[in-house]
């Protein structure tokens, strides 16, 4: 078998990178905290007008790029399912508006901001219908933080291994540097725990996806979630395998995840 020329080479593999799905590093202006933040923007390669959202939030100590490395096969899941994935660097925020501290506004800056700018800046479909936001671990709590807070931007949300009760880790994750000193400050941070959300919801109102491994330390407050969403009869999948806090975990639940939110879009 003859071997493959250089140019031959060349040609094949500038067709594959022109046939693979557009990631872009943006930088989003933020008006309510006066400053760019960094957001990477998956789109299918052929995207099509009315194309549908979802928002991958990073955990504590991530970024904005932290879903690409973790799922490098992103760009072609986005050409696959003509879905548009954007992901935001929220430092290490819990995607709060911060009571303490007013440089952090990620609350607005998800929910408000980046939405309008996407809607803005890509074909994509201006409707909570087509507009669904995930997350892992302190994203996963920030996930289910906006959309059931929001349910006139979300129409469809989820959280895989996410921090969906805060109130048992009062000393973690800087948690303290957004709401103060839990033992001083103990309504806020019963007031920014996701679980004490599910209250404001309507059954119906958002699809919901919940997912964590049984090694997670993240397991029970899930199972507690999992609890309270059938105590106030709120529709929901609720998922849990083998598996620990960890990225290995997470490339392979997005994958349910997302087929998740294909159906919803599809409705």
């Amino acid at each position: 078998m003859k071997k493959l020329s250089l140019s031959l080479i060349f040609f094949i593999g500038s067709f594959i990178s022109l046939h693979a799905a557009k990631v872009d590093t943006i930088a989003v202006h933020s008006p309510s905290m006066n400053k760019n933040v960094e957001v990477v923007v998956v789109a299918p390669t052929s995207i099509k007008a009315d194309a549908p959202v979802i928002y991958l939030l990073h955990g504590y100590s991530g970024n904005a790029r932290s879903w690409i490395g973790i799922k490098p096969n992103l760009p072609e899941i986005a050409d696959q399912a003509g879905i548009v994935f954007v992901c935001p660097d929220a430092k290490n925020s819990w995607y709060w508006d911060s009571p303490k501290d007013p440089s952090y506004r990620y609350e607005t800056f998800v929910a408000k901001e980046l939405v309008n700018y996407i809607d803005t800046h890509y074909p994509v479909k201006k409707d909570r219908s087509a507009r669904a936001i995930t997350g892992l671990s302190m994203g996963g709590h920030g996930a289910l933080w906006l959309a059931f807070r929001h349910t006139d931007v979300f129409g469809a949300a989820g959280s895989t291994s996410g921090g969906v009760d805060i109130r048992p880790f009062p000393n973690n994750w800087e948690m303290n540097k957004q709401l103060g000193d839990e033992s001083s400050n103990r309504e806020v941070w019963e007031q920014h725990s996701v679980i004490n959300q599910v209250d404001r919801l309507k059954n119906g109102e958002l699809a919901i996806i919940v997912d964590c491994g049984y090694g997670d330390f993240f397991y029970e407050i899930n199972q507690d979630l999992h609890g309270k969403l059938l105590k106030y009869k709120i529709d929901h999948e609720f998922q849990v395998r083998p598996g620990v806090h960890n990225a290995d975990y997470w490339r392979n639940s997005i994958d349910f995840q997302i087929l998740f939110f294909r159906k919803y879009f599809e409705k």
